[in-house]
């Protein structure tokens, strides 16, 4: 007992001086009368006033146990308590004790409003909704009335709940039951409505108010926006301000939300001039919103502008200005504040990492990331779900996914759909679409279910890595599942069927799509028809695109590569007139690398570069050195209309081989070589890194936009399906030309050459098929394709006549022309078993075959 007077004392300073008094008296004689129950005597009683100023004492200050002791001594002095009732409940419920004060109320005769209100609010402000409305039921069968105090209390449940029925409901028992709602009530019934969707209710209810004041405006204000009808929320602002109604600082907040989500600066700046005008003084939150408006907006330096006015910025307002940042694609910036604000002691939370990993993630800023996944393990949000995702989507981007699935398969993380999304999606970045396949298979067996972004990335995955019919199985599932398919899916499947050469059936699904295609979609198209050389279909899809979009830059610009892949040059001249009338312009190619944490970027023929020479004379030795394994510049991706041997050297310096020959001078040796692209990369230079990757014996990473290219000793992680089917072809085709019309075969080709004598033994009926074999498979050379079989195929002669070498290009097409052969498993490849079945079909000695003329003859093979 004197432990409870002695804490009880020690807070009396927090009163005023005559409370403190009347206070102290009143335990005196608690004390006294204590002392007296020791002794047997019977405990004086105390009057009710006295009881209720202790009791209002111990709520005030949240002093729960001089509260029970005050109560315990009422039970014991036989004191009619429940005439406190009112004031027991209300120091139970400000301690925070609901549990006790639901049994004191369960004790009582259900006769007063009073406890039913505050019992049924502070339900509702705990969060326990569903136990509001049960005791507003109960209150209803203790024909209770209740009155407006009981109503709000239960709509502000019923909008926690989402719990639309109950709320309509209970509005209808208050105008039943005659009541009229002022400002306050109409207040929650709005905020009701709009928080369970029902926002045209929550307009009728405004309507229907004869009383407006600044808080019934900003509940209707607030409701628009959360419901995403911004345009709405402005048009109420507007009606709000010429009405002379003057906003605060929560419609300020809110309004500006609605202009950053349309992008309407303009507005904006008006609504930052009322601000001025009418001397709002904005909080924290109001001038956060004011700058992701601005950044929204795209308006930066505003923002900025705003962000340094404020006195006390949290870590909210700090991580507002740092999304704003990565959200007009100033990743550095946004990566250099957010080092400051952890140099300021502004600890970041969970959505502070996450928007600093999608700022790594964007420039791919591997080493950057992995210190700020160190800070994460310190602050203990390592098992944060957005968190994890956001690492794994970082390293996918970075095309380190070894560290991606140890962050997915960390056991503390509760996996969820998420988590998911990013792994299939860093898969689907880096090409390895059966590892995505299958992870959307554990995905199922784990019961978890797949929404419309997992679907885009397993349709994505099967894109980059050309699984045509694993991809169609993807769409159909999803129809299954009764997935709602959006522009988005029907733009991957499209892609899919055009990188596969499937054109015609991708045109057909465009024109199946029930909300129609977008200019996106028919972009992909022409995309897909400029890769194979489809003229006609192209055409039509660019047609379809300038019908939606007039002036579409990346249209134009793909138009006029698909007639300079075809050399019509007339059409490129006139595409382009067109493009300079109109005001087109084609953006740069562009390559960085990360070195020492700073990005060094590239152009084609860059001369900017302080370490300019270095450069090029690198680059020129590994394209010496390159040619010597067998790389030939392959012109067909020079969309311009010069001599062979300009565009030989326009090729060599393309952007990506610059910032390889950089990465090259200033890493050390054995560390990867990353490297980044804007734009697709091209055929000719992702032929040239394969070759690189061998000659420096370093893995070389590149990422350009659409996906990652994982290139070591020679061979690509895409298996070169990425530069397309269409494209490698050519390329092989060309090789090969190259390779045997030569007088003299180098011999790092291991390949030898072959004399007119020698076309009847097998062993070059194997080398000719091997060569038929290397183009069906799409490598760039038969080295590699026989490096991934195992085998090795070499001759001894040195020499041969340029006859018989258009001989040997001549055999090898004749036996394209032969079909499948007979014997042979189609569905798993062995070279032997293709080989004896091709000696047992073919007679080379035989073989009849039409003559192709030479390249002096003025025509090509």
């Amino acid at each position: 007992m004197r432990r409870i007077f002695n804490n009880g004392d020690a807070s009396l300073t927090k009163v005023g001086s005559r409370s403190r008094t009347q206070l102290q008296g009143s335990y005196r004689c608690l004390h006294r009368q204590e002392e007296a129950n020791l002794r047997g005597e019977v405990l004086e009683n105390w009057s009710a006033s006295s009881y209720a100023f202790l009791l209002g004492e111990c709520a005030t200050r949240r002093w729960v146990q001089g509260g029970r002791w005050v109560h315990s001594h009422m039970v014991r002095t036989g004191f009619p308590y429940l005439k406190l009732s009112i004031k027991l409940i209300d120091m139970y419920l400000k301690c925070g004790r609901i549990d006790d004060a639901r049994k004191f109320f369960n004790k009582m005769p259900p006769q007063h409003v009073v406890p039913w209100n505050a019992m049924i609010s502070a339900y509702a402000q705990h969060g326990c909704g569903k136990e509001a409305l049960r005791l507003f039921m109960l209150m209803h069968f203790g024909h209770v009335v209740p009155d407006e105090f009981t109503f709000t209390s239960v709509f502000k449940a019923c909008a926690d709940l989402g719990y639309a029925l109950g709320g309509r409901v209970a509005h209808g028992r208050m105008v039943v039951s005659g009541l009229k709602a002022n400002v306050f009530v109409g207040s929650a019934i709005i905020d009701m409505y709009v928080k369970c969707s029902r926002v045209k209710d929550a307009r009728l209810v405004f309507n229907g108010m004869d009383e407006r004041d600044v808080v019934l405006w900003t509940a209707l204000v607030v409701g628009y926006v959360h419901n995403e009808k911004d345009e709405e929320a402005l048009e109420m602002f507007g009606e709000m301000v010429h009405g002379g109604m003057r906003p605060d600082e929560y419609t300020v907040a809110s309004v500006l939300i609605a202009c950053g989500n349309l992008l309407a600066l303009r507005e904006g700046i008006q609504i930052h001039a009322v601000i001025i005008k009418e001397a709002l003084e904005l909080d924290n939150s109001s001038h956060t919103s004011l700058l992701s408006m601005y950044a929204k907006c795209g308006s930066v330096g505003d923002s900025f502008k705003v962000f340094n006015g404020m006195s006390n910025a949290n870590m909210v307002s700090w991580t507002a200005m740092i999304t704003g940042l990565v959200q007009n694609g100033q990743e550095e910036d946004a990566l250099s504040l957010f080092h400051k604000m952890t140099s300021f002691s502004i600890n970041p939370n969970q959505f502070t990492f996450s928007v600093a990993l999608k700022a790594c993630a964007g420039v791919a800023l591997f080493a950057e990331g992995k210190q700020i996944h160190v800070l994460i393990m310190k602050a203990g949000f390592d098992t944060d779900v957005f968190v994890a995702a956001a690492l794994i989507d970082m390293y996918g981007k970075c095309g380190c996914m070894g560290m991606a699935l140890l962050v997915f398969n960390n056991r503390l993380l509760e996996k969820d759909v998420v988590l998911f999304n990013a792994m299939i999606s860093g898969y689907a970045q880096n090409g390895h679409g059966q590892e995505a396949l299958q992870l959307f298979e554990e995905m199922q067996q784990l019961c978890i279910i797949p929404n419309s972004a997992t679907f885009i990335s397993l349709l994505s995955a099967c894109s980059n890595s050309g699984l045509l019919e694993e991809g169609r199985r993807v769409f159909r599932l999803m129809f299954a599942l009764g997935i709602v398919l959006s522009r988005e899916h029907y733009g991957c499947m499209v892609d899919l069927l055009g990188r596969a050469g499937q054109l015609e059936e991708a045109e057909k699904l465009i024109i199946s799509m029930p909300m129609g295609p977008d200019t996106v979609i028919w972009r992909t198209l022409l995309s897909a028809c400029k890769i194979h050389g489809e003229i006609g279909i192209g055409q039509r899809a660019a047609e379809s695109v300038l019908r939606l979009v007039e002036e579409d830059d990346g249209t134009h610009v793909l138009l006029s590569n698909l007639y300079a892949s075809a050399s019509n040059w007339t059409e490129v001249a006139r595409i382009k007139n067109k493009m300079r009338n109109i005001g087109v312009k084609k953006d740069p190619a562009l390559s960085w690398i990360e070195v020492n944490h700073k990005i060094y970027v590239f152009v084609a023929g860059d001369q900017s570069h302080p370490r300019k020479n270095e450069i090029y004379a690198k680059l020129d030795e590994l394209i010496l050195r390159t040619e010597g394994l067998g790389y030939v510049p392959d012109t067909r991706f020079v969309l311009q209309d010069l001599d062979d041997e300009m565009k030989e050297r326009s090729l060599h310096y393309h952007s990506e081989k610059l910032t390889i020959a950089f990465g090259l001078l200033c890493l050390p040796h054995g560390v990867p070589i990353r490297i980044f692209k804007n734009l697709r990369v091209c055929g000719d230079c992702h032929n040239w890194i394969k070759f690189t990757s061998r000659v420096v014996q370093r893995e070389i990473i590149a990422r350009d936009a659409k996906r990652f290219h994982h290139f070591k000793d020679g061979i690509c992680s895409c298996g070169d399906y990425w530069p397309s089917v269409h494209e490698t072809k050519a390329q092989s085709s060309l090789i090969w030309k190259k390779l045997v019309a030569s007088k003299d075969i180098k011999n790092n080709y291991n390949t030898g050459t072959i004399g007119k004598e020698k076309l009847a033994d097998s062993r070059y009926a194997s080398l000719a098929y091997a060569m038929n074999r290397c183009l069906e498979l799409s490598f760039l050379s038969l080295q590699n394709w026989c490096s991934i079989q195992g085998k090795k195929i070499s001759k001894d002669v040195d020499k041969v006549r340029d006859d018989s070498a258009w001989e040997v290009i001549q055999t090898t097409k004749a036996l394209s022309r032969t079909g499948p052969l007979e014997g042979t498993n189609p569905k798993k490849f062995s070279l032997e078993e293709e080989l004896k079945a091709l000696q047992k079909k073919v007679d080379i000695n035989n073989y009849e075959y039409k003559r192709i003329p030479k390249p002096n003859e003025g025509r090509n093979s």
